[in-house]
């Protein structure tokens, strides 16, 4: 019994800056799925995200972004055990994405495209929204799909703004080289005072999206 004890007590020793590292290098991106289906997710982002659409009810969930459509996937279940609402995935390219649910809409073309906007502005009038934004993360093309975007979310609901991490972190670690989503979303909400940060939803440390749970207060 000492050694199962010694080597849970060197696991748990593992500092959080450490594990986020090891999830992004070994787990994320070979061992992360949603029912079969690759999921780039955070577990811990992904049991948020089920707290605010059952709280929010949204009609519909726009995904910027869905790769091989796990979470995309995963939304749609949500919303069938609620028995209400859609998904709608935007992406540039659907050469990976393999998720298929009566729940799931598909609009293919770049997310800041007229008329991606316009389609998606379509499927959301008159309708409770969510957004997730987990498309090109740089800072210029966050700030572009924020503006495109924002003004679907419904008060009350939420545009979250995902993988802010990689400005927290250097190059070595799980970083980029670029100013990301962590820089835009703070020059969106001093411009913005519409939308909050919610850091509540930050409550299990160890997210992936920091100052990325935005509500809109009105």
């Amino acid at each position: 019994m000492w050694r199962v004890r010694l080597l849970y007590r060197r696991r748990f020793r593992m500092t959080l800056g450490r594990w986020l590292v090891r999830h992004q290098r070994e787990v994320v991106f070979e061992k992360c799925q949603w029912m079969g289906v690759p999921a780039l997710k955070n577990p811990l982002d992904a049991w948020i995200y089920q707290e605010i659409i059952h709280e929010v009810r949204p009609d519909v969930v726009v995904e910027i972004g869905s790769g091989s459509g796990g979470s995309t996937l995963y939304f749609a279940h949500l919303l069938e055990i609620l028995g209400n609402g859609v998904v709608v995935s935007v992406d540039i390219s659907r050469d990976t994405f393999v998720a298929a649910h009566d729940r799931i809409v598909v609009v293919t073309g770049h997310s800041s495209s007229a008329e991606t906007v316009e389609r998606v502005r379509e499927l959301c009038e008159g309708k409770r929204v969510f957004v997730i934004h987990d498309g090109d993360h740089k800072r210029a093309q966050v700030l572009e799909d924020l503006a495109a975007y924002s003004p679907l979310v419904s008060v009350g609901s939420y545009f979250v703004v995902e993988d802010g991490i990689v400005d927290l972190f250097s190059l070595s670690g799980m970083g980029a080289w670029y100013d990301g989503p962590l820089v835009a979303t703070e020059e969106f909400l001093a411009a913005n005072p519409e939308f909050e940060a919610d850091e509540e939803r930050e409550r299990y440390l160890v997210t992936y999206n920091p100052k990325g749970f935005l509500r809109r207060l009105r």
